[in-house]
């Protein structure tokens, strides 16, 4: 499997110099797109490679080329850099062939609507010609690095392309693990007043391919008072180590600060307040990036080879539900999908690979089998039908490794052996019942 990581490179030295190459750049891609678009007849059947030499035709004069017909391109973009040129070609035939998509969608949407004799109120899509595009330098012919913190590259600068020197800060000359890895052309990025050099690292990967009946899995359990918590199993059923998940501390601060938001906003309206919401946005990071770090460090000391999610797509308050207000108010700003998407790059680092399962009864369910659970007291504990009072959380990591388990050891197995396993096993016919108590007892009747 092959895997890209990006690192980014503060320049220090220069900041607004850049402007007139993005602006000279950005118009540049304008221009194309409004000749694509206009000759897409003949383009349509291109691909993003093959685009360059019939576009280049088109616009660039040359020696074997004295007359494009558009010719007014060397007269607006004068010097504009080969590399840069091509790489605007490609980004340009991509948007277009976009909204052209887009436009056949649209129509074939009208005739049906007006064929069926329905009123087509949906607007066509429009081709957005200005762009704030970021553009790529080429090693050697835009781009030149002669030591880590030190490099030139080609811009556009007093009304001619010429090189200029770059310096970036000593903590970035160190590449985090990617020392062998392979460097692709670096992209200059403009965030805020700061520039960045954002050059992408690739390697390959080999991911796990053990047998389900020899593997050890993390199963996670995300949550909202605690951020996750998660379990090793074994296909047989052993809970092989634990490990609880939280950062109280930033979440309280996360909750103070918008509730501040909140009670100023109910106060004087809509307003914007971007340092409120700059802190809110780095705490929410910094719980993402904090748990997933944990959860596949806590994965790899234990020799993982999968690490299980449940499927979370969009919550909703239950009905009739105490503290929905407060809840929904948690809701807004759990990070779930951050989570797993942050674990599921780190993991495949590390040649784990990520499985999602049926989220549904996970918690409700007792890992025991003894049916459904109630809450106690805290939200965090629940009541077992047998007196038992367990983590709830803990119980439901519980139930999401051995539904994983349940569901791989099942596929080994011929219908007809599936179908005399579900016969010993009941819960194993309906996939929104099965607790690890089903996988035990599956491990049993085999």
């Amino acid at each position: 499997m092959k895997i890209t990581k990006t690192l980014k490179r503060k320049i220090t030295n220069h900041a607004r110099i850049f402007d007139e190459t993005l602006h000279i750049y950005n118009r540049a891609l304008t221009f194309i797109m409004n000749v694509i678009d206009t000759e897409f007849d003949s383009l349509d059947k291109m691909t993003a490679t093959s685009i360059v030499a019939p576009v280049e035709k088109l616009i660039h004069t040359t020696q074997t080329n004295p007359s494009p017909k558009y010719k007014t391109y060397n007269q607006q973009f004068y010097k504009f850099p080969s590399y840069f040129r091509r790489g605007a070609i490609a980004s340009a035939f991509g948007k277009v062939k976009s909204y052209r998509s887009n436009l056949r969608n649209w129509e074939e949407e009208r005739k049906i609507a007006l064929a069926e004799g329905e009123r087509f109120k949906k607007k066509p899509p429009r081709l957005q010609l200005e762009h704030k595009e970021f553009p790529v330098f080429y090693r050697g012919n835009m781009f030149r690095n002669p030591s880590d913190t030190t490099a030139q590259i080609k811009i556009f600068h007093k009304n001619d392309w010429v090189w200029i020197d770059i310096t970036f800060k000593e903590q970035d000359m160190y590449k985090r693990g990617v020392w062998d890895w392979k460097a692709c052309n670096p992209k200059l990025v403009k965030v805020g007043k700061k520039y960045f050099l954002h050059t992408a690292y690739q390697s390959e990967v080999k991911l796990t391919k053990t047998k389900i009946n020899e593997q050890r899995i993390c199963a996670v359990d995300l949550g909202i008072t605690n951020s996750a918590v998660c379990c090793v199993l074994d296909a047989k059923g052993t809970v092989l180590a634990r490990k609880f998940i939280n950062q109280p501390k930033e979440k309280d601060q996360l909750y103070t600060i918008t509730n501040k938001l909140r009670k100023v906003q109910a106060q004087s309206g809509f307003v914007q307040a971007p340092r409120f919401w700059r802190r809110i946005n780095g705490l929410q990071q910094q719980i993402v990036n904090n748990t997933a770090h944990q959860i596949v460090t806590f994965a790899h000391e234990h020799a993982c080879d999968f690490i299980a999610f449940e499927y979370l797509d969009k919550m909703k308050t239950p009905k009739g539900f105490y503290g929905a207000k407060k809840l929904r108010f948690k809701l807004r700003y759990w990070r779930k999908k951050g989570i797993q998407n942050k674990v599921e790059e780190m993991a495949h680092h590390q040649g784990m690979r990520i499985s999602r399962i049926n989220a549904r009864n996970t918690s409700a369910l007792a890992f025991d089998g003894s049916g459904k659970v109630q809450r106690k007291g805290k939200k965090d504990l629940a009541v077992f039908t047998t007196g038992k009072v367990y983590h709830v959380d803990l119980s439901a990591s519980y139930n999401i490794g051995a539904r994983y388990f349940i569901s791989g050891i099942l596929k080994t197995f011929s219908e007809k052996q599936r179908l005399a396993l579900q016969a010993k096993v009941p819960e194993l016919s309906k996939r929104t019942q099965q607790t690890l108590s089903s996988l035990i007892t599956l491990c049993l009747a085999q």
